[in-house]
């Protein structure tokens, strides 16, 4: 990996992403996703590039693989930190006796209660060296998004009308909504990317007052410390930041490298990763370009992967880790507004994949056939889904075209 301390990031490309509306979907078409037409057999799965991997409880009845270049070796699939609490973590016991060994989370999630619930667990440093911890730092596109926003309030109409109008432009022409690439995950997701989208179109304009801004470090520090404290560890084995990017813009901050770059000189953090839900096919070929990412958690499933396959490919070429989420959510959810889900989700997979399973367990199957993604996570709420979840690690079906 080149030496990202010798590649300055220049601010003038917040301006030419602002400007520049190809990026996202314009240099993708949806295919077939490789897991469906068996092309995964066909790959190189060794990889020689892991010469020193790192082992955490590591038990036979899980299979593990290695998480780009962080050189974690990671269980098939990884506990999601949003049904965990101060009061509900029993379970996460149970699953890492079964060899988990990756505990996801972030401060959003029950106001820090999921954190709190791991720290339960982890407190003791036996069960600290079993595990890999990642947290995200939550909200912190908000912060680049509300510094934008007052320097909007302050613009007359007829500006503001313009930067709106901008706003819809830039995310039609990225196609980030086209249908079959944008799925509802949860109530209200729309509406997240549109911060977003308004503070991308202001940028070409008022970019020198908002990046470089010191409250991206600040916020960036005081997330760690509340996470650190909730979790009771002195060290993260990955920080997400942002939790959720919107848009390419939303990793390119310069602001992220060099208080990460601190973080882990101070001993607090060791790997950077980010998470997206919105044009995750964006946003992973942004993080490819910057080259200071060592992990990336995406929304892939059945609907989207045709978008995302590709650009996939190159992250592993990269060694990028890739975590699958949002995997079990295109045919399963437990959100009562999004219910019932459209029948013909769960047709796609019965073709794909037809078996007795319920339909996310199947489809946890489906993507651990790719052998480029590391693992996929699954939030798991009681002993119960901790042994259905888990027994599919290190499972080889056979699939049809769908």
């Amino acid at each position: 990996m080149n030496d990202p301390s010798k590649k300055p990031f220049d601010r003038r490309q917040f301006l030419k992403l602002s400007s520049l509306a190809t990026v996202g979907l314009s240099a993708l078409s949806p295919s077939r996703s490789l897991a469906q037409t068996g092309q995964t057999d066909k790959m190189h799965t060794a990889d020689p590039k892991n010469e020193n991997p790192e082992w955490r409880n590591r038990q036979s009845g899980m299979a593990y693989r290695k998480l780009g270049r962080t050189q974690y070796m990671v269980s098939e699939v990884v506990f999601g930190g949003d049904p965990v609490s101060a009061e509900n973590y029993s379970h996460v016991e149970k699953a890492i006796e079964m060899g988990l060994n990756y505990l996801d989370t972030a401060p959003a999630y029950g106001r820090g209660s999921s954190e709190e619930g791991y720290g339960k667990i982890i407190k003791a440093s036996s069960m600290r060296e079993k595990v890999f911890v990642n947290t995200k730092i939550s909200g912190f596109n908000g912060v680049r998004d509300r510094l934008y926003r007052e320097i909007f309030k302050g613009l007359t109409t007829d500006k503001q009308e313009q930067y709106q109008t901008r706003a819809r432009e830039i995310r039609s022409i990225r196609q980030v909504d086209k249908p079959g690439y944008f799925y509802t995950y949860w109530p209200g997701q729309s509406r997240s990317v549109e911060g977003t989208y308004l503070s991308n179109a202001m940028a070409e304009d008022y970019a020198h007052k908002v990046e470089g801004s010191p409250e991206f470090k600040k916020f960036i520090l005081d997330s760690i410390e509340g996470s650190l404290r909730r979790l009771n560890t002195d060290y993260l084995d990955l920080v997400m930041c942002p939790h959720g990017a919107n848009a390419p813009e939303e990793v390119n901050i310069p602001e992220i490298f060099e208080t990460f770059d601190q973080l882990k000189k101070e001993g607090k953090v060791r790997n950077l990763g980010v998470s997206s839900h919105n044009d995750p096919a964006g946003v992973l070929r942004a993080i490819i370009d910057n080259d200071r990412y060592a992990v990336a958690m995406l929304s892939y499933n059945i609907l989207n992967a045709g978008y995302l396959d590709e650009p996939i490919q190159k992250a592993y070429q990269q060694d990028i880790g890739i975590i699958g989420m949002k995997v079990a959510m295109a045919v399963e959810t437990h959100h009562k507004s999004l219910q019932p889900l459209p029948e013909w989700r769960v047709q796609k997979l019965d073709r794909i994949l037809p078996g007795e399973e319920r339909p996310a367990i199947r489809a946890y199957l489906w993507a651990l056939q790719n052998p480029l993604i590391s693992a996929v996570i699954s939030n798991m709420w009681n002993d119960q889904q901790v042994g259905e979840n888990l027994s599919i690690a290190g499972r080889k079906v056979e699939m049809f075209e769908g």
